[in-house]
């Protein structure tokens, strides 16, 4: 059963902007606290921003900050990351994340985002 799939992905130039999406099933939507992760070549995973369901908090990673923004859409059920003045450095697989423990903890399949002129 597939409960998370992204989209958005793709080439951009250094300074362009891209929106990835995560639409989650309503089961996990309504319930789980998101995330968007993202694995460049040779690296661990890195959390890049979080959005809690009840109260809409929301936390970005420093090395994002002023550039991403996560926000959901309830009636659409997704989740987004508007991602501005995209860098090299940002070239990465994303990934959508909904965690609650460990034994609850469900995974996109991921989308590749390349920034390159």
């Amino acid at each position: 059963q597939v409960e998370l799939v992204e989209s958005g992905g793709g080439l951009v130039q250094p300074g362009g902007s891209l929106r990835l999406s995560c639409a989650g099933s309503p089961r996990i939507f309504r319930t789980y606290p998101m995330h968007w992760y993202r694995q460049a070549p040779g690296e661990q995973r890195r959390l890049v921003a979080a959005i809690v369901n009840v109260s809409d908090f929301t936390n970005v990673a420093d090395s994002v900050k002023g550039r991403f923004t996560i926000s959901r859409d309830n009636a659409k059920m997704t989740v987004y990351l508007q991602m501005n003045s995209l860098k090299p450095e940002d070239t990465a697989v994303y990934y959508c994340n909904a965690y609650r423990n460990r034994a609850e903890d469900y995974w996109g399949q991921g989308t590749q985002v390349t920034v390159s002129s």
